[in-house]
């Protein structure tokens, strides 16, 4: 038989070759990933970014991963932080996973060919409240990115009284003087440990885009306020969530730490009496992640200078209210909290019957605590905006009552629609490449624009413009723009 058609032959029979070499090495050791689902992507699960955060470490500051020995197999996700499944019957309610305080790990896929192909990388925050959730879920498979061109790197953080629990004890432990806030310097601690490691996975570390939707959108919102996390990314995107309303301040949040007793009793407690325990546990001004409140920060223009790509969705509150409102309740509602401005708001937000008081109050949520955060976030940005509105509705036989929900988007933008059970249309798998592919172009370059997709412009308050993302694909005014508008005008007297 010829050489060259024996060649064919095995070439034919034999897979193609990996993405990058493995294994590769990082700081800690030497990591092999497994092949992704075509043998030009590598997959790399569970690698430690930090010291496990227990015992005598439970709510300090991220510690450096100890070293290994040999090659680690980086095949397998770890548990997620510790937290409780989203109850029965609950939209976001998916199969739980094991969990651990000792969780403290990422996730990276990557397409490049040899380490000196310097791609863009994104580092993906996951939402869930701070109380739920890990990069490891399914909708966040990083192939379809990944195939795009950029690295995608998924973390896990410390998640509600693991993470955001503050103590006046914790405080005097403190060089800084300042508890809490720990799932975002775990947030910080993966970001340094990609600066240091992520162009042995052929990714640049130079171009790292930090995005997150929900409560990974408010980790978002802070990193790019803090000082802290200066230098370790160069662009930003957050979908459906940021920081400037009133935000509670550290001596609020220890006084109700103080209540739950002594910081060396607490440690002492398993991690699942820990989980039992209520209380409030949220983002602080500390003086040290935050000196001060994120619109202070923004005010004075004292936040990292980084271009950012933000947004909302058209049915942001479905997904969060009861199961009725009565319009006598909903009329009652507007009296107490708008009082002389009341007709204005139920001018606004009309409702002449239960059902017209529910989607009112959806209305509601998703302007006060989406909408107008995100188109504040682009007024106040130093750097270029680019703002979005997310309105297309997924298929399901619930459609209908929820729309465009709260994180919607993801699977559109991670390009994971297959995932689940919904029967997508060609409009959807349109519309999630194209979000994909400004996502990617923004992370290349910090500008989604790029050949082949509408122009997407810059925001300009004057014209006040969002990208809109439904049934057609195209810049459209903001809406629901006179509420917002109203919502301000009370918020600034």
């Amino acid at each position: 038989m010829p050489r060259l058609r024996l060649a064919m032959i095995f070439a034919a029979v034999l897979p193609l070759t990996a993405a990058i070499d493995d294994p590769v090495r990082v700081e800690q050791g030497q990591l092999s990933g497994v092949p992704g689902s075509t043998p030009d992507l590598r997959v790399y699960k569970g690698i430690p970014f930090a010291a496990p955060p227990v015992g005598d470490l439970r709510w300090r500051a991220p510690k450096p991963a100890a070293d290994w020995p040999g090659v680690r197999k980086a095949d397998q996700f770890s548990a997620t932080c510790m937290q409780t499944p989203y109850p029965e019957g609950s939209l976001y309610r998916s199969e739980p996973q094991p969990v651990s305080e000792d969780c403290l790990y990422l996730n990276i896929w990557t397409a490049a060919k040899s380490a000196s192909d310097k791609r863009p990388v994104m580092v993906w925050i996951h939402g869930g409240a701070f109380t739920r959730g890990s990069g490891s879920t399914p909708t966040y498979n990083g192939e379809a990115l990944a195939k795009k061109g950029v690295v995608i790197v998924t973390v896990n953080y410390r998640l509600g009284i693991f993470g955001f629990f503050a103590h006046p004890e914790l405080n005097q432990e403190s060089e800084h003087h300042s508890s809490g806030d720990y799932g975002i310097h775990d947030e910080i601690a993966a970001l340094q440990w990609v600066q240091k490691n992520i162009a042995a996975f052929g990714g640049d570390p130079a171009r790292v885009t930090i995005f997150g939707e929900s409560a990974g959108s408010w980790a978002v919102n802070v990193l790019v306020a803090s000082p802290l996390a200066k230098g370790l990314f160069q662009r930003a995107i957050g979908e459906s969530g940021a920081n400037f309303a009133i935000m509670t301040k550290l001596a609020d949040l220890e006084k109700s730490g103080a209540r739950l007793g002594s910081v060396q009793d607490l440690r002492a407690k398993s991690a699942d009496d820990i989980l039992k325990t209520a209380g409030a546990f949220s983002v602080n001004i500390d003086g040290w992640l935050l000196p001060t409140d994120v619109s202070t920060i923004f005010a004075r223009g004292q936040q990292n200078d980084v271009p950012v790509l933000i947004g909302s969705n058209a049915d942001e509150g479905t997904a969060f209210m009861p199961p009725k409102i009565t319009m006598a309740a909903f009329e009652a509602t507007a009296k107490q909290r708008f009082g002389a401005n009341a007709d204005r708001f139920l001018k606004l937000y009309p409702a002449a019957s239960d059902e017209d008081a529910w989607k009112a109050s959806a209305a509601l949520m998703r302007d006060e605590r989406f909408g107008l955060q995100m188109r504040t976030w682009a007024r106040m940005s130093k750097a270029p905006a680019y703002l979005y509105y997310f309105s297309r509705m997924p298929p399901g036989p619930l459609s209908g009552h929820y729309g465009a929900f709260h994180a919607s988007e993801i699977s559109y933008v991670f390009g994971t629609l297959d995932i689940g059970k919904r029967v997508w249309q060609d409009a959807d798998r349109k519309l999630s490449e194209t979000m994909s592919s400004y996502w990617v172009n923004f992370a290349t370059t910090g500008n989604p624009n790029g050949k082949g997709l509408p122009a997407w412009p810059q925001y300009d308050e004057k014209k006040d413009i969002a990208m809109g993302f439904g049934d057609q694909i195209e810049p459209v005014p903001v809406p629901n723009k006179a509420a917002l508008d109203f919502l301000i005008e009370l918020r600034s007297r």
